[in-house]
């Protein structure tokens, strides 16, 4: 195991100086004590043993290197009402993520989580951890957005900053995270050193403090029929990267249209789905198009999103997600791209 080169050796205090006064808009949540976790036995009994009687929501992060199917898992955030845990990935080894297992794929435990998808690829393909019942923040802002009347831009997504940035949600700066990104194009392995700075456990804990707090503030404006979005396409989220050859068979089932069909403004709810389109060798670059062209002009056209796997991969697939109609609109004009000569 590496040690923690010079760099990272850095001695910063947890917890905010006592006579700094808070931004303004800034939450005023009370400091909890955060356990660096090496062994399954620190972690609360009632997370390692999912209950119907005992139901949880936990504010969710994974930090590594290259996180995805073929990077590093180096610490798992948990985020109680009364304490974070770290659950050290590199001393603990698999043995400790297995034993949040059943925990990361109970149904009793509300994962809240900022873009679940290469944390659930990482953990599925890794660990063989199917993350089931996530609340995304990412795609609740979304939501919120549409539901207010706000269309979001092609690929705006809101960043995990920009989300704790936002005074309807937050409303504080996160400086450090821009720290942290320095840090981390300097030395892609910084989350595997040991032991953790206090930076790193910092850093870390941060990332899932507000989780919670902003759970219940987004919960307060969702309505029924966004609820069950959220639901739907979380679970789908976390499929989206996790590619098998069973059609998902053996993950949980998606959540069905409400019987009461949640009418809002007249617009009924819409089943969705996830396709995984194959584009043949060489054609990715028709797919694409000039600058972008060609796939923005399909993103523009279907209500869908689109999305590809760039640089972490997969490097031959195309991610459709929304609508059934929607989805395959996209899958013919894919395909019509693959087929064009001129691009």
């Amino acid at each position: 195991m590496a040690s923690l080169p010079p760099p990272y050796q850095t001695h910063l205090p947890l917890s905010p100086d006592p006579g700094e006064k808070p931004l303004n808009n800034e939450p005023q949540l009370p400091l909890v004590p955060i356990h660096v976790v090496t062994h399954a036995s620190q972690l609360p009994a009632e997370f390692l043993e999912p209950s119907a009687e005992r139901q949880l929501v936990i504010g969710f992060d994974c930090e590594g290197v290259d996180l995805c199917r073929h990077g590093t898992l180096c610490i798992m955030q948990l985020a109680f009402p009364d304490a974070i845990y770290l659950v050290d990935a590199i001393q603990g080894g698999a043995m400790l993520i297995q034993a949040c297992k059943p925990a990361l794929e109970s149904s009793y435990i509300t994962k809240v989580i900022h873009d679940c998808k290469r944390d659930s690829e990482a953990l599925y393909f890794q660990f063989g951890i199917k993350l089931n019942n996530v609340v995304d923040t990412q795609i609740a802002y979304s939501l919120i957005e549409e539901q207010e009347g706000r269309k979001r831009l092609l690929d705006d997504y809101i960043s995990f900053v920009g989300l704790l940035a936002d005074p309807r949600y937050c409303g504080i700066s996160y400086l450090e995270k821009e720290e942290v990104r320095f840090l981390l194009r300097q030395d892609p392995n910084f989350w595997t050193y040991r032991p953790l700075s206090e930076q790193m456990v910092r850093a870390a804990a941060d990332d899932v403090r507000f989780l919670l707090y902003i759970y219940y503030k987004m919960m307060e404006k969702l309505n029924q029929q966004s609820l069950w979005y959220l639901a739907v396409r979380g679970a789908l989220y976390c499929r989206c990267f996790c590619i098998n050859d069973n059609n998902f068979a053996d993950w949980p089932p998606l959540p069905p249209i409400p019987a009461d069909n949640l009418i809002v403004d007249g617009n009924a709810p819409e089943e969705e789905i996830l396709s995984v389109l194959d584009v043949p060798p060489g054609k990715m670059g028709r797919v694409i198009g000039r600058r972008g062209a060609s796939i923005l002009s399909i993103k523009e056209s279907c209500n869908a999103e689109i999305l590809i796997g760039g640089d972490k991969g997969p490097p031959d697939k195309v991610f459709i997600i929304g609508p059934v109609k929607q989805v395959r609109k996209a899958e013919a004009m894919l395909r019509g791209k693959m087929m064009d000569v001129y691009y």
